[in-house]
């Protein structure tokens, strides 16, 4: 005969439904089978960095247009200074790798050099620059489809949405099955980009540039060329190191050797990237590529480098479907951060809880929440989002470079000087960077991001505060006092006289000598009940259980008062420990559940703050047709 649990696996089609969306349980030996390669880190933790390519030239452009057509030659020298900014970020990171393998990136060794207040900082920052992260990405995505197709302009947000649907379930799987299911999109679209870069600067076979529209390029320009106009372009270019930092995050992602394996990705992640921005920005100065209003940047320059062939329409299809995949790097990170931070108790201790797949479905699940939010705010629009984007990963930066400074100069491990001086310098250019980001964007919508880090980190401090006075309260440190027994009383509610009532009777007694049976009588002068005071009097005492019945009279609708009351007058003649024991019918079926009376909900609902009484279920299963009826209490409970 089926179990209890069994009934439920096999008749609760949202159990059904879920299994089959996750997958099944996972074994702790199994594990290993769900880590992830370096060719799987990048689509798995890097695509977030590799996909900025679709807009970070670009919004270095759209910044030099306001000087003029003259001032896009410096396209180039500022792409090189991001690119040095990237090679100091790669290797801070395969340092951070190698001093943090457990995870964390910037909160990690925040934590560990600069101090609990400072790695909230960084956790704050990484927490708004995941959730932004997703929803960039999958906005940008879903824009650039609905630019190829504008008839699908009108479901921007439904398809933004059904896209997060879909990349949550497959990291509620697992990261090894998204990074599978990422993969080939992400090697077409890099080995495609670096082909069409290749072929630009060896052979291009498209048009000149001379026929390029070039509407935002301003004919008479509002800034000069100078050192503040150059600063902005950078800082604007800056987006194109926005995820640089997430494979750092989730070391523990990748199969052991963990910490090499995580390191090849980083320099695989630093090779390519740097090759396609330095490439589209050799480019750009080329052909003198501008921002236009109809095309981007990228576009124009796939164009000018291969025209409009099939190269150039599987690469951008592909750069459209990795843009939406981008915002996977978020569900590799955040995941494992939310996990640390809950070990520290900053978050709520189920965040590091992994399910029956071995991931943290809770962090998966509530940034899914967060970044549906955003996309629901602003309506799916990516410009209304990409001011917010930069500026918390940037305060990860430069924090975390900044930790690693300290960290070599406390362990001082041979070459120490040679890699504080380089997080020294990283730490300051993001600093700077950091800086830039948040003056020029603020009025675009960067203060929005200047209000929830600060927000972020006084609830993580509410929290830690919260766990704090708990540990004090249960005295978690130290051996508590020898447990003392107590006086037990059982009080079982009664509905009516039936093999439930005899089963939790049953129940009730083997806990306790006293127990009490109570049942529930509505006093109403219009329509007396069938089930009497006498009738059900006369049947207790034909059955005669060895418990006393006690018949609890009420003017009103609620079953919840008396029985409280009654609770309350056991408590005034003696002080004791209490147990409610509610009886509780278990359908074969889940659909049946809402036929049944749900006395245990009410009832735990008006005690859920008694601190002196133990509310507990006694589940009574009903049987299949199949198995015929119950058979008796051990039927019923296995």
């Amino acid at each position: 005969m089926h179990g209890v649990s069994d009934g439920h696996r096999d008749g609760s089609l949202v159990a059904s439904v879920y299994r089959w969306v996750v997958g099944r349980p996972l074994r702790a030996a199994e594990v290993t089978s769900e880590q992830i390669t370096p060719v799987q880190g990048l689509s798995a933790l890097s695509l977030d960095a590799l996909t900025s390519v679709a807009y970070g030239p670009e919004a270095i452009l759209v910044v030099l247009a306001f000087a003029g057509s003259a001032a896009l030659g410096l396209v180039l020298p500022i792409t090189i200074g991001i690119v040095a900014l990237l090679v100091i970020l790669v290797i801070s990171y395969r340092q951070l790798i190698d001093a943090y393998p457990e995870g964390g990136g910037a909160y990690a060794v925040s934590r560990a050099n600069l101090g609990a207040r400072v790695s909230l900082l960084a956790a704050a920052a990484l927490t708004v620059d995941y959730t932004l992260t997703v929803a960039v990405s999958i906005a940008a995505g879903v824009g650039a489809l609905t630019s190829a197709f504008p008839a699908l302009s009108g479901a921007t947000l439904p398809i933004c949405l059904a896209i997060l649907v879909v990349i949550t379930a497959l990291n509620l799987r697992g990261l090894a099955d998204s990074a599978r299911a990422f993969l080939l999109p992400t090697l077409v679209f890099i080995v495609g980009l670096l082909a069409i870069i290749a072929t630009g600067l060896v052979h291009p076979l498209g048009s000149t540039a001379t026929h390029l529209d070039r509407s935002l390029v301003l004919a008479h320009p509002t800034e000069t060329i100078g050192g503040v106009l150059v600063l902005k372009a950078f800082a604007a270019g800056l987006t194109s190191l926005t995820g640089v930092e997430a494979i750092a995050n989730g070391v523990p992602l990748f199969r052991p050797p963990r910490v090499q394996r995580a390191k090849q990705t980083e320099l695989l992640l630093g090779v390519i990237l740097a090759a396609m921005l330095l490439g589209l920005a050799v480019l750009a100065s080329r052909y003198h590529v501008g921002p236009t209003a109809n095309e981007t940047v990228l576009s124009q320059i796939m164009t000018l480098s291969v025209g409009r062939s099939w190269a150039y329409y599987i690469v951008s299809l592909t750069v459209t479907i990795v843009l939406a995949l981008a915002a996977n790097t978020s569900f590799g990170g955040l995941p494992i951060l939310a996990s640390l931070l809950a070990r520290d108790h900053y978050l709520p201790h189920l965040f590091g809880l992994r399910d029956d797949r071995q991931v943290f479905s809770y962090g998966i699940l509530t940034l899914a929440v967060l970044a549906a939010a955003l996309l629901i705010a602003v309506n799916g629009n990516t410009n209304r989002l990409i001011p917010l984007f930069a500026v918390g990963v940037f305060t990860a930066f430069t924090l975390s470079q900044s930790g690693l400074v300290v960290h070599w100069w406390r362990t001082r491990p041979r070459g120490w000087e040679r890699r504080a001086t380089i997080n020294a310098v990283g730490a300051t250019a993001t600093a700077v960077a950091t800086m830039v980001l948040l003056i020029t964007k603020f009025t675009e919508g960067a203060w929005v991001v200047a209000i929830a880090i600060p927000s972020f980190i006084f609830l993580f401090t509410r929290i830690h505060r919260y766990y704090d006075r708990v540990s004090r309260v249960l005295a978690l440190d130290q051996v508590p006092s020898p447990p003392r027994k107590r006086h037990t009383k059982v009080v079982v509610p009664v509905i009516n006289i039936s093999r439930l009532t005899e089963h939790a009777i049953s129940e009730a007694i083997s806990i306790s000598d006293e127990v009490y049976a109570v049942h529930i009588a509505l006093e109403s002068g219009d329509q007396p009940s069938a089930d009497s005071d006498e009738e059900i009097m006369a049947l207790w005492k034909r059955w005669n259980p060895g418990v006393p019945l006690r018949v609890l009279h009420t003017e009103y609708a609620s079953i919840a008062d008396p029985i409280v009351a009654f609770i309350d007058e056991l408590h005034r003649r003696s002080p004791c420990q209490i147990v409610l024991l509610i009886p509780v019918a278990i359908p074969d079926r889940a659909r049946y559940t809402l036929l049944h009376n749900h006395l245990d909900l009410v009832l735990g609902h008006a005690l859920r703050y008694r601190d002196d009484v133990i509310v507990a279920r006694v589940p009574f299963r009903i049987p299949t047709d199949e198995d015929g009826p119950a058979a008796g209490h051990g039927d019923a409970t296995r």
